[in-house]
Order: C-alpha cells, then sequence, then structure tokens
C-alpha cells in the first residue's frame, strides 16, 4: 500500500521471534519489493515451540522525520515449522498492525527448521530510535550476513505437545478366575488409560443388540460387548559348557510350550551369548503347565543338549503396565534329570502380560506360527506400521513451442506435447500451425510422491498419418529441481530446448543456431490435498505443503481385539481355515497386525494411535487372508479380503470407549453374506474442543481446491494414478501391503456406476423429501377436519401468525432446538454400520450383482445425498452447535425487525465482487461436514 504520499512506499521488514528481533534493509519507491535476505532464530526452550509465533511487521520508513507507519504485519506460529525439505515460498496476506490501520499486498516468507551444529544465530539489531539506525538500512549495501530464516532447533520438536499416551489395558481378578474356571462372563475387567481416565466396573456380557433405523437381520446389526484385553510371556547367557571336541559351542535357545516352540538364532563359538528376543505364548492356547528354557548346541545333523530351565505357569507373576519391566534373573542350568548344572546360567524374564506390554510388538508370537512349522517366514507374519509416500500434483501448463523442424519440408505441422512421468501420459490437443510456432496453453495434472525418482518427459509429436506421430523432440525435467508453491502465486515461466528425437536421458542439449524450443510453466501444487481414498471416506484432508498443517485436535485410540466366527477361505489338512490378519488405515499412517495362522477365531489384542486433525474423517480396519503362507490355494498369492469397518471420527462422543464386535459384511455375487465379526476398541480424546468446533465451519478441503478447482473428470483420473502409486510403494515393503489389500481399503472402485447403488441412492433421496410428503399428507387431514381438536389448534396457531408475523422464523427455530432436545434421549449408542437394507442388499436380483461385478460395464455413479443427520445426534457436536443457533436464532428474530433483517439480507446478497471469497460459506461447510446415511451403505 503507498504510504510516502507520492504513490509509493519505502519498505523493509521488521522479524520478531523468540525475544529476538532483525530487519531487512529499505526498498525505496517499490510497491513491490524483493528482498532475498535470509536470518538465523536460535530457539531458546525448544519444548515451548508450539507456543512460540514468528512476526514479520512490514513498514514505511520515512527518512525525513525518522519515523516508521506499519504497512502490515504476518503472524506464524511455531507448529507449522517445517524442515527445510518441506519448506516453500508462501505468500501470506498482510493483517492489520493496528486496529487503525490499513493493511493491502502480500508477505512472501519460506520459514523452516533446522538442527545444523553449524549455524550460528544472526547478530541481533540495534533498536530503531536514532536516525543513525536509519540512515544505516537505506544504504545499498546490506550489512546483515546472507543466512536463512531458520530455527535450531530439531524438527523432531516441532510439534511439542506433551501429554501421556494412553493405552487400554484389562485387570482381571486372578482369584475370581481360580473360583469359576468355567465360567469367562463371571470375570470383571477394567478398561482405563495412563491419564486416569476410568470406566466404572462391569460385570462382561455376551452382547448388546441394537435396532437400526432400516431393520435387517440381527446376525449384521451391530453388538456391544465388554472385552477381555490381555495375553503375554518374555536372554543372556554365561559360561555356557562346550560339547564340540574342539572345546567350541554354537549355542541357540528354544523356547517351549506344549506343542508350540520358538527358536532363538545361534552364535557361532561364543559361550557367553546376548540374544536380546522375546517370545509370545496366546493364554487361551496353551496347552502345557510347564513352560521350558532350552540351550542348545547349533549342530549340522542334530542339535546337542546344553542345559535347560524350567517354570510352572501357575508361579509366573503378572505385569500390567505401566508397572515396571520385570527384572531378567540369572537361571543355573539344568539337565535333563533336573539336578543343577555345574556350569552354565541363563540370564531372563518370564511373566504373564497384556498387549499393552513394550515388547509385545515385536516379539515372537505363537499364534503367528504354526504348531507344526514354527520356522514359518515371519517376513509374511508380523506385524507392521507403514506411513504412505507423501503424494504432490504435478502442474504442467504447455505454453506454446518454436522454431519446430518437421521431416517434410512442403506440410505443416499437426503437433501435439506427451507429457509422461512414469506410467502416467497425458497429451495436449493437436494444433494445425501454419508456421513452426505453436500455441497450446493447456494445463495438465500428475501425481507424483516422494522421494522424486522419475523424471517428466515432454515430447514434441507430429501427425503424420492415421496413429503415426512423428517426435520433433524431447525435454527431460528431474522433479526434484521442479519449484514448489503452497498457494496460487503465478510460477515463472521457463524455455527448454529440444532434445533430439533419439535421446533417451538427460543431457546437454546441443546449442544450435536455430534450435527448436518448447515455453514451459512447471511446479509441484502443494496446496491441494492429494486424494488417494474415496472422496466419501477420506482419512485425511491436509494439503501436501506441511507448513498449512494446523495442529492436532485430538487423538484416536483403536485396540485390535479379536475376529468371531470368521468364513474358511482356505483347506488345510482336510478342514476349513484361515490366516488372517487386520490392515487399518488413517491419514498417511496404515497399520497391519501379525497374521494368527490356522484360526477361524483370531485374537490379536494390538493398539494404534493416531493424530487427528479433522473430526469429517473416517478410519478404515480391514480383515484379509494370508495367502502368503501354506498353500496358496486357487487364488495365487492374491492376499482375500473378508471383510472391512468404517468409523467416521464425527460420530463418536468424546473420551468414551466403544467397545463393539462388528459384523463383516461383504456383498457377492450370490447376495450379501457375513464372513464374520470383528471386534474393536476404539476412544477418540479431544485436546482442544474450541479448536474442533471451529473446523465446522471451515471448508473440507484446502483453499486450492476452491480457488482453483480442478475437474471431477481430472480428480477420478488423478485417484487413480494416486492409489497405483500408494500400492506400488507399499507392496515393496517388508512384511508387503499388497496391492489387492490398499485398493480395498482405499475403496479404489467406489466411483463405479451399478444398478444395486442407483437404487439406493434414489430411495435416500425418496426419503429427504418424505418430510415434506407427510407435511402434506398432515395438512390435507386438517382441512378434512379428520381431527377436529388438531384442526381447531391449527386454526388458532394460523391467526396468531398471521396478526404476528414476526414470530413466524422465532418460533421455527425454537420449534428446531426442541426437537434436538427431545431427540438427545434417543441418540445412537453407537457408531453407524454397514446397513443391508439401506444398501438394497437384501433385495437385490442376481442380474443386477451380475452387472455389479462386472467391472468392465460400469462407469461414474452419482453423489451422495443430502445429509439427515443435523437433529438426530449422529454427531453430536454438530448437533450442539446447531441447537445453540437455533436459540441464537429464535432470540435474534424475536428482538431485531423483520423488515431490518430483511434488507440486511438483501444488502448482502448484492454485495460488491470486492467482499467475495472464492471459498464456500460456513453454513455450507457445516452442511458438508454433518455424517451422511453413505456411512451405512456396503
Amino acid at each position: 500500500m503507498p504510504k510516502d504520499g507520492q504513490g509509493s512506499s519505502n519498505a523493509f521488514v521488521e522479524l520478531h521471534f523468540d525475544g529476538q528481533k532483525f530487519r531487512t534493509t529499505i526498498k525505496e519507491k517499490d510497491l513491490d519489493p524483493f528482498w532475498n535476505e535470509t536470518f538465523y532464530f536460535n530457539v531458546s526452550n525448544p519444548d515451548d515451540l508450539h507456543n512460540l509465533t514468528l512476526e514479520a511487521h512490514v513498514y514505511n520508513s520515512n527518512k525525513t522525520i525518522n519515523s516508521k507507519s506499519s504497512l502490515g504485519k504476518v503472524r506464524i506460529a511455531g507448529t507449522s515449522f517445517v524442515p527445510y525439505s518441506d519448506a516453500v515460498v508462501f505468500n501470506y496476506p498482510l493483517e492489520k498492525g493496528s486496529i487503525f490501520s490499513r493493511a493491502k499486498g502480500e508477505l512472501g516468507l519460506k520459514v523452516y527448521l533446522t538442527d545444523d551444529p553449524s549455524i550460528r544465530s544472526s547478530a541481533p539489531l540495534p533498536e530503531m530510535a536514532s536516525s543513525s539506525s536509519y540512515s544505516n538500512l537505506h544504504s545499498s549495501q546490506s550489512e546483515l550476513p546472507s543466512q536463512k530464516i531458520e530455527d535450531y532447533v530439531p524438527y523432531t520438536l516441532v510439534n511439542g505437545k506433551k501429554g501421556s499416551r494412553r493405552t487400554f489395558y484389562n485387570l482381571s481378578n486372578s482369584n475370581n478366575q481360580r473360583q469359576q474356571p468355567h465360567s469367562v462372563p463371571s470375570q470383571q475387567p477394567i478398561i482405563y488409560g495412563v491419564d486416569q481416565m476410568r470406566s466404572e466396573p462391569q460385570a462382561a456380557q455376551v452382547g448388546r443388540m441394537y435396532a437400526s433405523s432400516s431393520s435387517q437381520p440381527t446376525d449384521f446389526t451391530l453388538r456391544e460387548t465388554s472385552p477381555f484385553l490381555g495375553g503375554g510371556q518374555g536372554c543372556r547367557a554365561h559360561d555356557l559348557p562346550s560339547k564340540d571336541v574342539t572345546g567350541s559351542l554354537d549355542p541357540c535357545v528354544e523356547v517351549k510350550l506344549g506343542n508350540y516352540k520358538g527358536v532363538t538364532n545361534h552364535f557361532e563359538k561364543n559361550q557367553n551369548p546376548e540374544w536380546n528376543t522375546v517370545f509370545t505364548f496366546s493364554k487361551d492356547r496353551m496347552q502345557s503347565s510347564v513352560l521350558e528354557v532350552i540351550v542348545k548346541d547349533k549342530d549340522m545333523v542334530k542339535d546337542d543338549f546344553v542345559g535347560i530351565v524350567r517354570f510352572d505357569l501357575h508361579e509366573i507373576p503378572t505385569r500390567v503396565p505401566p508397572d515396571s519391566p520385570l527384572a531378567p534373573e540369572w537361571y543355573r542350568l539344568e539337565d535333563k534329570k533336573g539336578e543343577k548344572q555345574k556350569k552354565g546360567e541363563l540370564m531372563l524374564a518370564v511373566w504373564i502380560g497384556t498387549q499393552a506390554d513394550e515388547a509385545f510388538s515385536e516379539a515372537w508370537h505363537s499364534d503367528a506360527a504354526s504348531p507344526v512349522d514354527s520356522s514359518a517366514s515371519s517376513t509374511h507374519i508380523r506385524s507392521k506400521v507403514y506411513h504412505s509416500p507423501r503424494l504432490w500434483y504435478v502442474r504442467v501448463n504447455v505454453i506454446e513451442a518454436q522454431d519446430l523442424v518437421v521431416g517434410e519440408k512442403n506440410r505443416f505441422p499437426n503437433v501435439h506435447v506427451k507429457a509422461q512421468i512414469g506410467n502416467q501420459v497425458l497429451k495436449t490437443k493437436p494444433v494445425q500451425s501454419q508456421t513452426m510456432n505453436v500455441l497450446w496453453n493447456e494445463d495438465l495434472m500428475f501425481v507424483a510422491a516422494e522421494p522424486f525418482d522419475d523424471h517428466l518427459v515432454l515430447s514434441v509429436e507430429d501427425r503424420v498419418g492415421p496413429n503415426k506421430d512423428e517426435v520433433l523432440g524431447r525435454v527431460f525435467i528431474p522433479l526434484a529441481t521442479v519449484e514448489r508453491r503452497a498457494d496460487d502465486r503465478i510460477v515463472h515461466s521457463r524455455w527448454f530446448n529440444l532434445q533430439k528425437p533419439s535421446a533417451t536421458d538427460i543431457e546437454e542439449p546441443k546449442k544450435d543456431k536455430f534450435a527448436s524450443r518448447v515455453h514451459l510453466r512447471v511446479c509441484l501444487d502443494g496446496g491441494y490435498h492429494v486424494l488417494d481414498e474415496s472422496t466419501h471416506y477420506s482419512s485425511d484432508l491436509r494439503p501436501t505443503a506441511k507448513q498449512l498443517w494446523k495442529p492436532p485436535i485430538g487423538v484416536l485410540e483403536l485396540g485390535i481385539l479379536n475376529a468371531d466366527a470368521l468364513t474358511p477361505m482356505k483347506t488345510r489338512n482336510g478342514r476349513g481355515t484361515s490366516d488372517t490378519f487386520c490392515v487399518a488405515k488413517y491419514g498417511q499412517k496404515w497399520v497391519r497386525t501379525r497374521t494368527i495362522t490356522d484360526s477361524l477365531n483370531p485374537k490379536y489384542n494390538e493398539q494404534y494411535t493416531w493424530e487427528v486433525f479433522d473430526p469429517a474423517t473416517v478410519l478404515t480396519v480391514g480383515v484379509f487372508d494370508n495367502s502368503q503362507i501354506g498353500d496358496k490355494g486357487s487364488n495365487g498369492h492374491r492376499d482375500l479380503k473378508i471383510g472391512k469397518v468404517r468409523v467416521r471420527i464425527s460420530t463418536l462422543e468424546t473420551g468414551r470407549v466403544y467397545t463393539h464386535s462388528y459384523p463383516l459384511l461383504v456383498l457377492h455375487p450370490s447376495g450379501v453374506k457375513k464372513m464374520g465379526d470383528l471386534h474393536l476398541a476404539i476412544r477418540f480424546s479431544c485436546t482442544s474442543m474450541v479448536n474442533m468446533m471451529s473446523l465446522y465451519s471451515r471448508p473440507l478441503l484446502p483453499k486450492m481446491h476452491y480457488k482453483m478447482p480442478l475437474t471431477m473428470v481430472q480428480l477420478d483420473m488423478l485417484r487413480h494414478q494416486a492409489v497405483n502409486i500408494v500400492a506400488a510403494r507399499l507392496s515393496r515393503a517388508e512384511p508387503p501391503l499388497r496391492k489387492e489389500v490398499v485398493e480395498y481399503m482405499t475403496d479404489a472402485d467406489s466411483h463405479l456406476w451399478s444398478m444395486r447403488r442407483s437404487k439406493a441412492n434414489f430411495f435416500r433421496l425418496i426419503s429427504v423429501f418424505n418430510g415434506l410428503f407427510a407435511v402434506g399428507k398432515w395438512s390435507k387431514e386438517v382441512c378434512m377436519w379428520k381431527n377436529p381438536v388438531t384442526t381447531v389448534l391449527v386454526h388458532v396457531l394460523f391467526v396468531m401468525l398471521i396478526c404476528f408475523p414476526e414470530l413466524i422464523l422465532p418460533t421455527l427455530f425454537l420449534y428446531m432446538f426442541l426437537i434436538g432436545l427431545w431427540n438427545y434421549r434417543y441418540r445412537p449408542k453407537y457408531p453407524p454400520h454397514m446397513n443391508t437394507r439401506l444398501s438394497c442388499a437384501d433385495s437385490v436380483h442376481p442380474d443386477e450383482l451380475d452387472e455389479e461385478f462386472d467391472h468392465v460395464s460400469n462407469h461414474a455413479g452419482p453423489g451422495s445425498c443430502p445429509n439427515e443427520a443435523l437433529l438426530s445426534w449422529r454427531d453430536p457436536r454438530a448437533t450442539v452447535i446447531f441447537m445453540v443457533f437455533c436459540v441464537v436464532a429464535a432470540t435474534v428474530l424475536y428482538a431485531v425487525p423483520l423488515q431490518l433483517l430483511i434488507v440486511m439480507s438483501g444488502l448482502y446478497a448484492m454485495r460488491h465482487p470486492r467482499f467475495r471469497h472464492k471459498l464456500p460459506p460456513a453454513p455450507l461447510n457445516f452442511f458438508r461436514r454433518l455424517p451422511a446415511r453413505t456411512d451405512s451403505m456396503l
């Protein structure tokens, strides 16, 4: 904004952070100043970084009177600082410096963190009080060191929110177990957390059924349970006796309980080995009362016995975190007869614990290996946490090409540009040019994942005949060198010289006198959220650029307990069985439980946590049969899907532990089928209720989706590419998360159309208007005097509203508030789950199912219908917000004249375009965030 009275400004910037202040040079007579000056700040207390704020004040300098006036300021919270690899230049809109000041324009900053020990803080500047300070600032050469705006603090301390990790535990009464060994329901588990959040003791029960809004078979409904959360067991040797003639020893340890055993690796010629290995044995599979720990000497033919330590299971202590870990003890080795040996000791710890033990996730599990073949490959059965790659949108703006050289001199070219990243290929429209210069100005969008190993390859091609293209030249651009942006600022375009058509890699093009070239604008768009899931069931809505991320609003805890009555997926030893594992996805974090082999009632007892950034997100948990171990069967190497569960975070009450058994429903060509039940424990804990409530007025997606929107065709194409990239990356992990698993978890086929889905959406649309139909039917009954008392009351109300029209709207809002208050007692006690009646899966015709499973003929289907959760307490926080709005609206409408409200509404609707924004209004954002009935559709 001009400030010097001559239509310009003498701008400089002051930076304030953690008690330190720096400033740039002054750019005279420039409304678009460019500094490119960089500074360091030290962080005095890294643990307090999330409470600190970087302030950048833009001032106009007045040399005449040695003063400064504000042009605006920018405030950046410490929680948004990112490491150097994620930092991009971001244009922050200038805010008012004070109440009476004015501000216009944007300030481009690049802020990031570093822990480089070679970096030193910038020298502090004197206060701007003397005239000499101003005169120094006006010098053309700045005395400031050329440094970067960085904070001397490890990146791991950015999100420095303190708080203990809460865990689901089970405290069982050992006395009750001994007195009533045959009655499992008599046990009284208590579920609580480290933060002292406890639930009251309650007797365990078989289940509690809930009636759904749309009736369906009882087997398909959700059941509340009181789970038994528990299980668990846990080397080092000293002065072992030698067994070989040479006096050497190759020791290993075998831990055996019944017919289950685990074996450590062996050490060559070592009489004082140290293994540090943990073994766990499932409590419900224990077939012996004695635990044997056997030390053996590894041999080519048969391992030699060295010594043994035996434990009676009734004497083993129980440990429940947060108790300290059990201290290991030295045990003298015994021979086969039970007598103590003169040499050899074994240090180990043995306890009965739960899945909350620190060693549980990395331990060898007896239920994850066959008792017959305990050497099953741990590669495919162990648990693992994955992080999906960070995805970016790549925007390629093909502007024009010049001085093209075609093969035939007597014809004008019909040219297009083919762009390729990996296996993604896009083309511009062909242009018939009368010269050797061609203009396109088209945008092409791709998906790329960090690290950027691929190159952007552009080929300028001439259509010389039907289905025949001649390459006129190529350009190779490494994605790692492409400029990144986090907003809609203009990216500078560049000219690239075309390489010869025979070029297959990046090479320095020859500087010919008349080289062909192409004009491009390429950037990595970090202001978008790269969709890799179905839009209805997204688990993450954050933009790619980390500096745009907001602080988390809560923590989601998931306990994957067990599955019951699973459908056999394979045949082994003449009977049906399954080797199952669970996969949970939320945000960029995927988790996979260990594989429980040969069991139709597997017990996982594993727990995971996620940070929650938006309540309008969905947690997905799937159950799969592992086809990588044992007999592959007819399905080859494909892991078979058994079923999945979706839980929307906004439908969970804060702090409540949900323990339910979810039916696993899958649609087969023969109809809907229940594949078993999955038992989960879920809790959502909120860290900032104010921040979470404020999210309901914000758009679902980042601002770039509204400022520079992508078409639906682009989004569908880009989502397909994103799923392929994520599947390719996770399938290369160890153990691999295979492509069929990723596609099933991300609902890769949710956009396909089918007759069943169209019927379900049609009936949902009809149900939205059922309320209007019911009002029309009721009005007809009033007019026909079917109920005289009701008709008389309607007449009285009608006359009152005509006489006092200002009471119509307050009465309507007050009525909606009372409906919400009345519905509180009928609020849902469980998260919404799959509904076969709503999905039209229980009455679908077999021909329609055949058509649905024929993916070749499917096309994109219709969108979702409006939400119906406003006053039903399906989203308790949204209902509270709407009820408060109704009370406030009723009060305002009663106190303010109706004519004034109409005038204000009209002026707002006709406001100047300067006061309009591309972002959707808050009421629309609130409406879009409500949970829809699509969550309950198959």
